[in-house]
């Protein structure tokens, strides 16, 4: 059987996951999340599928709750019918390479509903609590056929690996932004920091049942009104108390999430956030790319060079960038 699966051609990978086929799906984002065989084939034929889903990420520092919030969405929004991806980011293993937490211990209670896909992305050691090939596993959710006969998940919800208030690529990523929170250890006053006001489009304060969550959302309410814009169409930000456990102000949260969407699609800022996102996954790629050309070219001579104090890695790395040898 994997030798069969090994003999699947893109062309045919791509076709699959276009029909509909879900473990087309998972063997498409294999393959471009590794950057195995074909991938590059994949990656161009899905890239046409580019905001055919709204994307939704949840950031948060760790212990925050995020795993139990998108679970708690997951049900919410299957109770109505509408289909969702995750993609959640999580560690990776210092032995394997892969998610040291992976999808056995998230959203188990979906694992046989079909109309919920989930996957693991380790992070490979790339900062700001994503993978480097997010973008390709992104348009691999969203040109799947549905069981609406659309393209593309009716929702991607993208949880970051917790990593504090430097967690701001996200928002170079997904349409809107799900600051999740808690009201002790200091959470509030994490998401207050710069770096989280700045990319949050929507706060969720979890764990509501806690006796400090009415603190919390002040707080943040606060910390919120210190700049507040003069524009009236500008979008104002809302606080949520919630608790994933309960169930509690959910469908508020996603009342807010849905309002926007709106707001992105009426403002037309939606179009400014697609740029923004096609600047970043090329930059993205670009350095990648540069990056692994330079490394390709490091030989024994330039460490030779360097033990013996004959150069410097400041001067050889500019060579090596210019292909000098």
């Amino acid at each position: 059987m994997a030798g069969r699966r090994s003999l699947i051609s893109a062309e045919e990978l791509v076709s699959r996951v276009c029909q509909g086929d879900q473990g087309a799906v998972s063997r498409a984002l294999t393959r471009v999340t590794d950057e195995s065989d074909g991938y590059e084939e994949i990656a161009r034929s899905f890239f046409p599928f580019h905001g055919n889903s709204p994307t939704i990420g949840l950031c948060g520092s760790p212990g925050s709750g995020k795993s139990s919030l998108v679970n708690t969405l997951v049900s919410l929004l299957r109770k109505r019918g509408e289909s969702v991806a995750i993609l959640a980011v999580d560690p990776t293993s210092a032995y394997t390479g892969g998610a040291f937490l992976g999808d056995r211990i998230r959203v188990q209670q979906h694992a046989l509903d079909e109309g919920v896909f989930f996957r693991s992305l380790a992070t490979r050691g790339m900062v700001g609590g994503l993978n480097e090939t997010i973008f390709s596993a992104i348009h691999v959710l969203e040109a799947y056929e549905t069981e609406k006969k659309k393209k593309g998940f009716d929702w991607i919800l993208i949880e970051t690996v917790g990593t504090g208030q430097d967690e701001v690529d996200i928002a170079d990523v997904v349409d809107t932004v799900v600051c999740v929170t808690a009201p002790y250890q200091g959470d509030e006053f994490q998401a207050m920091k710069a770096g989280t006001m700045e990319i949050a489009d929507v706060f969720a304060v979890n764990k509501a049942d806690l006796e400090e969550v009415d603190k919390a959302v002040a707080s943040i309410k606060d910390a919120l009104s210190l700049g507040l814009s003069h524009d009236e169409e500008a979008w104002s930000i809302p606080v949520h108390a919630v608790s994933a456990r309960t169930g509690q102000g959910i469908d508020v949260l996603l009342e807010s999430i849905e309002a926007h969407g709106k707001y992105l699609l009426d403002s037309g800022e939606i179009a400014v956030r697609r740029k923004r996102q096609l600047r970043k996954e090329l930059s993205s790629l670009v350095s990648r790319l540069i990056r692994r050309n330079a490394l390709e070219r490091v030989t024994d001579c330039h460490i030779k060079a360097l033990v013996e104090k004959k150069s410097d890695p400041l001067t050889l790395s500019r060579k090596i960038l210019k292909g000098v040898s």
